[in-house]
C-alpha cells in the first residue's frame, strides 16, 4: 500500500442508527481519529437493519461492524449482514448487540440450532441462546481475560483488560455446540461466562460483548476498532490488486 487511494476501505456501519446511542454518536470520532493518528481512512456507510435484509446489502464493502442499539428493528437484516460477513470473508466486528446477534447467527446457520432465540427480541421463544444476565452489565466496567494466541489477544495486545458494557444480555445456553462447529470463545470474564468470540480461518471475524468504542474520549481509537480497521484497508488492498 504505497497511497493514500490503497489505503482507504468501505465501512458498513450495520444498526439503526440514532442520537441517543452513545456508540452511534462516538463513531464519527473514531473514524477522524484513526483517519489522522494512524492513516486508516475509513468511508463508512450506515445501513439500516431493515435495509441490511437486501441480499447484496453489505457485499462490496471492505468491513462490517454490527453496532449497539437493539432491539434491532429487524432481526433478520443484522443477521443477514453478519451471514454474509462470514461467508464471504469480509473483516466483521460486532459489539454488546452485534456480538449476541453474530452467536445467534452462528447458531442457526452453521450449528442448526434454528430455534434458538434472543431473549430481548422473542421473549416467548422455547429456546434461547441469548437471555437476560444474571448480573445486568449496563454502565458496569469489568476485566476481561483474553486466551493467549487469539486474534483478541493480537489486537489488544494483552491478555487482561479492562472493558466497558451496557448490555443486559448474553449467551449462556449451547457454548459448548458453538465451540464445537468451531467458534472460538477468546475473552471471559472473572467468572468465567464470555466476553469475546472470534472464528479462526477468517481474515478478521471477531464480536466482544463490551463496547471497546466507547473506550476513553474517542481520540484514542480502542485496538479492537484499530485492528478493524487496519483488517479493512488489508481487505481493500487485496481488492484492488485482484482487480489490477
Amino acid at each position: 500500500m504505497t497511497n493514500s487511494a490503497a489505503r482507504t476501505a468501505r465501512l458498513a456501519l450495520v444498526g439503526d442508527r440514532s442520537p441517543n446511542v452513545a456508540s452511534h454518536t462516538r463513531v464519527p470520532l473514531l473514524l477522524d481519529a484513526l483517519a489522522e493518528r494512524d492513516r486508516l481512512h475509513l468511508d463508512a456507510y450506515w445501513i439500516p437493519s431493515q435495509d441490511a435484509e437486501a441480499e447484496d446489502a453489505v457485499r462490496g464493502f471492505d468491513a462490517v461492524w454490527v453496532l449497539p442499539g437493539s432491539p434491532y428493528r429487524s432481526e433478520a437484516g443484522v443477521l443477514a449482514a453478519v451471514r454474509t460477513a462470514r461467508e464471504e470473508g469480509i473483516p466483521f466486528l460486532g459489539t454488546c448487540g452485534g456480538f449476541q446477534h453474530a452467536l445467534l447467527e452462528y447458531a442457526r446457520h452453521v450449528c442448526g440450532l434454528t430455534r434458538v432465540a434472543h431473549a430481548e427480541n422473542d421473549p416467548d421463544a422455547d429456546d434461547f441462546l441469548i437471555e437476560p444476565l444474571a448480573c445486568s452489565l449496563v454502565g458496569h466496567e469489568a476485566v476481561v481475560r483474553i486466551e493467549p494466541g487469539s486474534l483478541a489477544q493480537a489486537a489488544i495486545g494483552s491478555e487482561r483488560t479492562v472493558e466497558r458494557y451496557f448490555c443486559a444480555y448474553g449467551p449462556s445456553r449451547h457454548v459448548d455446540t458453538l465451540h464445537a462447529h468451531g467458534l472460538r470463545f477468546s475473552g471471559h470474564d472473572e467468572d468465567g461466562h464470555v466476553r469475546i468470540a472470534e472464528l479462526p480461518g477468517h481474515p478478521f471475524f471477531l464480536a466482544t460483548l463490551f463496547q471497546p468504542e466507547l473506550s476513553g474520549d474517542g481520540s484514542r481509537p480502542h485496538p479492537v476498532v484499530r485492528a478493524l480497521a487496519r483488517a479493512a484497508v488489508e481487505h481493500a488492498a487485496r481488492e484492488a490488486g485482484m482487480r489490477a
